[in-house]
């Protein structure tokens, strides 16, 4: 600066000074990094204070926002007993059957609390008779118990879900060609960057079929079907990249290549034989649905939450609770999942080659949970396949046979509402509760699909299909849930809705009749053997029929 008055350029540097400071959240900060700068100019200057400023200001947005807390499962379960004031739990059966304490399979006593809850008698004790009294009363009444006690509320804020279609490619599916898509959908988290949550599914639909098609969305593991595969001139060329890189890498490897100058790194992918004997037994369930013309979507659970409850700080729920713990009326992974099988289903709307008003959902297992309450809660899905869902699925709470309402307060807790765990307390600040003092049960869980299709299938314990998974009590709670269809025009099992006295039919026994079905087959720990049933009762539940596609 030339004398002591500061020139009006100077004076501009000044303010500029001044503001960046402020800023900065302080002068002394700010001018200690330009002493320490060595600055020769004002245009040096001003570039080492932007310099300076991002990195304040990312450490200031570190300071602001708190990472993910991480617990281990038994952490926090520890921290959820003590938010609910439950000081022990009564610890779930063993399914190994030779252990000292395991699980109940004495029928004689498999039903300690007999009574449900009447899915058709409101709170205040008036009777249900019509569909208006269900819709506006009743049923709003099960789905509030539903969502606080059992699976857990959704959140208001749930961020938004934007899909992207990452790869399409046109494959085969047995012997019809098919379009394959991969698909990404990634959950604004600009309010928590911390936690990245991006759905992945895989969409299949049939190219010689007229669209839109019906699709069954599966919980699984995405994968193409047969991904399309290069020519041989095309491989050619990659095998020669292939080696040239692994010859720069390692030069020994020429000699290696010249002795054996037929190996190529990257073989060339089987064709699908057109020709030859047919396998025995059925085709793969995803081959079933695209040759009756319907399409199939995979969405990966994992995805959207962990399987754990190591997990709750992250996915969807960590991301919505910015990494913190959940809350007891919070939800648990199925309904998560759940909420993820909807936002699949928004962009299935979306896609021309699918009649999303024909969506079907489906799982098995854990999965087979999932489903029910996607189906349960979301009710733009049309129809549901239902595999070995046990207890949290289709069985009833109530029971006292194989898995139990300890189980999931203790193990499987993390798929629940943390308010769920109260109902395995053996001493707390609210005394002991047991499965009694639920206000709902499965039954009520099916009833809120009605008159929507529901298929309820299980295997026999011979192939694998435990008995822990309690078959008659999920066909009492399907007898049961008739009550409602029947109630709202709909046809259930076709007999009486007293759940105390039905018997559960032989094994490869159809009760398909009714937009409510029931099948259990001779097969294991799938519904693969039951899934040629379900497309032909799906077929007609939702009136729809393959339409050749036409030549070009």
């Amino acid at each position: 600066m030339k004398g002591d008055a500061p020139g009006k350029g100077e004076i501009n540097l000044l303010h500029f000074l001044y503001f960046c400071s402020e800023i900065a959240g302080g002068f002394a900060g700010l001018n200690n990094f330009v002493l320490q700068s060595g600055l020769k100019n004002e245009c040096d200057m001003k570039k080492n204070i932007l310099y300076f400023l991002l990195l304040t200001g990312a450490n200031t947005f570190a300071q602001s926002v708190a990472p993910p807390v991480t617990f281990t499962t038994e952490q926090d379960h520890s921290n959820m007993m003590q938010q609910l004031g439950i000081k022990t739990l009564r610890p779930g059966p063993s399914g190994n059957e030779s252990a000292p304490n395991h699980a109940n399979y004495d029928e004689s006593v498999a039903n300690p609390f007999p009574v449900l809850p009447d899915a058709l008698t409101t709170k205040n004790g008036k009777k249900v008779t019509n569909g208006d009294t269900w819709w506006k009363e009743r049923r709003p009444e099960i789905a509030e118990d539903m969502e606080r006690e059992v699976y857990g509320s959704l959140p208001l804020n749930i961020p938004k879900v934007s899909w992207t279609v990452k790869i399409t490619d046109k494959e085969y599916v047995g012997f019809v060609p098919v379009i394959a898509k991969q698909l990404i959908g990634h959950v604004d988290n600009d309010a928590y960057p911390l936690i990245n949550v991006n759905i992945s599914m895989i969409l299949v639909t049939p190219s010689n079929v007229k669209g839109p098609v019906p699709v069954l969305m599966m919980f699984g593991r995405p994968s193409f079907p047969a991904p399309a595969q290069p020519s041989p001139e095309n491989l050619e060329k990659i095998n020669n990249a292939v080696k040239d890189l692994l010859i720069k890498n390692n030069p020994d490897l020429k000699a290696v290549f010249e002795q054996y100058p037929a190996y190529n790194p990257v073989p060339a992918a089987a064709l699908p034989s057109f020709f030859g004997p047919v396998p025995a037994g059925d085709p793969p369930t995803t081959q079933q649905l695209i040759a009756a013309g319907w399409g199939y979507a995979i969405i990966d659970p994992s995805s959207i939450q962990a399987d754990n409850g190591e997990g709750l700080t992250r996915g969807i729920i960590g991301l919505v609770n910015k990494g913190q713990p959940r809350t007891p009326n919070q939800w648990g992974a199925l309904r998560a999942w759940a909420w993820g099988a909807a936002r699949a289903l928004d962009y299935l709307e979306t896609d021309a080659g699918v009649d999303a008003k024909k969506a079907g959902i489906e799982g098995v297992s854990r999965y087979g949970k999932a489903a029910l309450v996607t189906m349960a809660f979301e009710q733009r899905f049309a129809v549901a396949l239902i595999g070995s869902s046990g207890k949290g699925g289709t069985t009833l709470h109530r029971r006292n046979w194989g898995e139990a309402v300890e189980s999931l307060t203790g193990g499987g807790y993390y798929w629940m509402a943390g308010n769920y765990m109260k109902y395995g307390t053996a001493t707390g600040n609210s005394g002991s509760k047991n499965a009694s003092d639920l206000p709902v049960d499965s039954h009520e869980l099916i009833a809120l699909c009605a008159p929507r299709p529901v298929f309820v299938s299980y295997g026999i314990p011979e192939k694998g299909d435990a008995r822990w998974l309690d078959h008659q009590g999920s066909y009492m709670a399907t007898i049961a849930a008739g009550s409602v269809y029947k109630l709202l025009g709909a046809k259930d099992l076709g007999v009486s809705n007293d759940y105390t006295t039905e018997k559960m039919p032989a094994v490869n026994t159809s009760m398909l009749e009714g937009v409510l079905a029931w099948r259990q087959h001779d097969g294991g720990h799938t519904d693969a053997p039951n899934m040629k049933y379900f497309i032909e009762w799906a077929n007609r539940c939702i009136r729809y029929a393959k339409t050749p596609a036409s030549p070009n």
